[in-house]
């Protein structure tokens, strides 16, 4: 599980790494390829790794149980380059994270592409059931799949799953679902997108970007491929995303970062809410404790503090003027603040 340098997501985790889309502009390949390391030696380290057939046969995919590791005795991340790869090992990365993010799972790979197995996409599907904390985003070049396993009624409908079209041009089909969380990443856009005259569903979220990278005959999109999407987002009533690629184009101030509802509010673990949240003292509101004064005492000079509660700053200052203190400036208030006997002995 890695922080993720995606502007939309904070995290992505890769169970499976490598695709057979073959877009000349993948900037996914061209990291895999760049951290791949010495893939002839890897091959040859068959006790390491597994072979399987493709779903679709046409291919084979190596299945990794647990890491291979290089040379230089650390983790080889991509060691069959940009060959789809079932990390296995990786599946409990969403247990590591304690505070609930947004994923982006498959960020390195199509995890619904055609050659990967239904079995394992059960699997990761299940894995993101199992800790509902966080909002698990998907993104695929074949909506066809999503449609084969939610007819097998496999396809999990709850608020925190978002599954995503990616789309370069308008002719690309996407998937259209009144039952799922729906969102369009049209990055790289190739082509002007008349989106109004597509079918009349409408995703909850549009992501746009441009192509990045130096490839020869790359597509620069103009404003107005970027301005037609935003002003039928806008008409529509969808949030819409801009991702970096597009502020030469559009300008700095233009630039808009709009999430929907379930994605501005992602979950935290019982354990983790404990250790973060705690009550004010006075009103009992529940707040994080980074937001709240802290309570500490002593009984006599000399002693380390204890913490006895919290307070928020409204009552803290209620709590001030009540004893005919002067009130501290909050914003510049240290984080704890000391109350009790000990401190006026001569």
């Amino acid at each position: 599980m890695n922080r993720s340098k995606i502007e939309w997501c904070d995290h992505t985790w890769n169970p499976i790494t490598g695709c057979w889309h073959n877009c000349k502009y993948c900037y996914a390949k061209r990291m895999a390829t760049r951290f791949a390391g010495d893939i002839r030696l890897n091959m040859m380290a068959k006790t390491d790794y597994r072979i399987e057939k493709a779903a679709d046969g046409s291919g084979n995919i190596y299945v990794l149980d647990k890491p291979m590791m290089n040379e230089t005795g650390t983790i080889s991340v991509y060691p069959f380059g940009f060959e789809p790869t079932f990390h296995r090992y990786r599946l409990n990365m969403p247990e590591k994270l304690k505070m609930g993010n947004n994923i982006f799972v498959g960020a390195m790979s199509d995890i619904f592409g055609k050659w990967v197995r239904d079995e394992w996409i059960k699997e990761i599907l299940s894995v993101c059931q199992e800790y509902p904390i966080h909002n698990y985003l998907f993104l695929t070049k074949n909506p066809e799949r999503y449609e084969c396993i939610d007819a097998a009624g496999a396809l999990p409908t709850g608020n925190n799953f978002w599954y995503g079209s990616t789309l370069t041009r308008p002719e690309n089909k996407c998937f259209i679902s009144n039952s799922h969380h729906t969102f369009w990443s049209i990055e790289p856009i190739h082509a002007p997108f008349q989106i109004w005259e597509r079918d009349k569903f409408s995703p909850e979220w549009i992501i746009i970007g441009a192509e990045t990278g130096r490839r020869k005959g790359k597509i620069i999109p103009p404003r107005e491929w970027i301005e037609d999407i935003v002003q039928w987002c806008d008409e529509a009533g969808i949030p819409v995303f801009m991702k970096d690629s597009l502020t030469s184009i559009i300008g700095t101030n233009n630039m808009r970062r709009e999430f929907p509802a379930q994605l501005q509010h992602p979950e935290i673990s019982p354990k983790m809410k404990k250790k973060l949240f705690d009550v004010c003292a006075e009103c009992n509101i529940q707040m994080k404790k980074s937001d709240m004064i802290t309570l500490l005492a002593r009984s006599r000079r000399g002693e380390q503090p204890k913490q006895f509660g919290f307070m928020c700053k409204d009552c803290f200052k209620k709590f001030c003027e009540g004893l005919g203190l002067v009130i501290p400036e909050l914003a510049e208030l240290a984080e704890s603040i000391t109350i009790g006997p000990g401190d006026a002995d001569g």
